[in-house]
Formats: structure tokens, sequence, C-alpha cells
């Protein structure tokens, strides 16, 4: 296993094409604005997120880190390998009822095997909506 090698941007955008963010992410609006396994940065709506009472769900941040910190790690596994998740960990520091929120995406660690990164969610005026913490575990492909 080989991932000391930087995945340049043309690689990280082919890897999106090919891959994208998936079918939940896109049904949610997720926009993926920046990608490598070092930051990756997305938004999503309000609107069409919320909880009965009008609050964007906590589940809907969620939903948004992990998108993010997936993707990142699965590009720093590619080509010889694969991310999946093995712990998430969210803390929700205020609400939102309308707008745009921004998960910027920044690796912790990018280990042989397992990966970290933090996600911090904020809204259009930069306030801090949600952290949130991802472990991925690196798989070999299989051949």
């Amino acid at each position: 296993m080989d991932n000391d090698q930087a995945v340049s941007p043309e690689q990280a955008l082919e890897v999106m094409q090919r891959r994208g963010l998936g079918a939940l992410a896109d049904s949610m609006g997720i926009r993926l604005i920046e990608l490598s396994p070092e930051r990756a940065v997305a938004t999503m709506p309000v609107e069409g997120n919320t909880q009965p009472i009008g609050l964007l769900h906590g589940g809907a941040h969620v939903v948004l880190a992990e998108s993010l910190g997936s993707t990142a790690a699965n590009l720093f596994a590619h080509p010889w390998g694969y991310a999946v998740g093995i712990e998430l960990n969210a803390s929700h520091h205020g609400s939102i009822t309308n707008g745009t929120v921004t998960g910027t995406c920044a690796a912790v660690k990018l280990g042989k095997t397992l990966t970290t990164h933090e996600i911090r969610m904020t809204d259009e005026s930069g306030r801090l909506l949600s952290t949130v913490r991802i472990t991925n575990f690196l798989r070999p492909k299989e051949s």
C-alpha cells in the first residue's frame, strides 16, 4: 500500500466524476466545492433538511460531515484501496432555520491504515453550528 504520493487536482476531479458523493448527499442538495485528502469543502441548503420544528436536522449535519470525511479518506486511499467509516462523533453548537451550511473538512491524521478528519459546519456568517470527527479504516482493493 503506497499512500505517500499526493493526489493531483486532476485525479481528484476524475475520482469525483466517477464516484460522486452518493444518492443521499445528492437528494439533500450537498454540493462539493473543494476536494483533496487534506481538505474538502461542500455546501448544503437548510431548506428540505429540517426537523418538524424548522431547525436544520442534526442528522443532516452528520450526512454532510460524513460525505466530506469519507470522500477525502477515499481519495487518500486511491488508487490502491478504499476507506470505510468506523467512528463518528458530532457536537452541535448552534441551530439554523434557513440559508446554507458550509462544511469544511480538515485532515487530522492521514495514516497507513486509518484517517481522521474534523469537519466544521458554519452558517453564511461563519458562525459555528457543529463539529464532527470521523475516523475511516483504509482497506486494500481486492485484486
